[in-house]
């Protein structure tokens, strides 16, 4: 006998059980997604919990408890999940935007050191600044650009392989590697 539900499950209106439906038979949608939908429509369907959770491909019950009691407060957002446990973010919405701000900012090529911002060059620049971040990483940096819709790969410029400017007692000097095609290939043979 299935022990007695402390919280049981609302009824479902229409419109979730159709969101739910279409998303248990999701393709492309994240599979915690997919599997909490199908966990509340086999609760609403009858199931006990221990049953639900066997349908969600879950291991214990408690878990499929815990979502009907958080579905139940916050309807089909319980089913996006919350935060995944790591830090909480220290960075708000003013130290974020000061990222992006230097971002923004073309690089001075005598002060910044770069023609182009990498991620470690943005973090010299803002732990260097008097209104900077002095202990910000390249992992905020890449999140905090990531979240404004920055693609790192399509957003830089690339410099000309084999070519490089140097310093020299004349001046700046462009210096090409005349072996830069055949350096570029690959470093050896692949492996079978």
């Amino acid at each position: 006998m299935a022990r007695p539900q402390k919280e049981p499950l609302r009824t479902l209106t229409p419109s979730e059980r159709h969101e739910m439906q279409a998303l248990a038979r999701s393709r492309s949608a994240p599979a915690d997604r997919i599997s909490r939908a199908k966990a509340i429509l086999a609760v609403a369907d009858g199931a006990t919990f221990g049953q639900a959770a066997v349908v969600a491909g879950r291991q214990r019950r408690q878990s499929v408890a815990d979502l009907v009691r958080r579905f139940n407060r916050e309807g089909m957002s319980a089913i996006d999940g919350h935060h995944g446990g790591a830090p909480a973010i220290v960075y708000g919405p003013q130290e974020q935007a000061r990222i992006l701000t230097e971002f923004a900012r073309t690089p001075d090529r005598e002060q910044d050191q770069t023609a182009t911002w990498s991620l470690t060059t943005l973090q010299r620049a803002l732990r260097r600044a008097p209104d900077g971040l002095p202990a910000v990483s390249t992992y905020v940096i890449f999140q905090v650009l990531h979240q404004a819709g920055y693609t790192w790969q399509q957003n830089r410029t690339w410099c000309q392989t084999g070519t490089v400017q140097r310093k020299r007692k004349e001046g700046v000097v462009t210096v090409t590697d005349p072996d830069a095609t055949a350096k570029r290939g690959q470093s050896r043979p692949p492996t079978p």
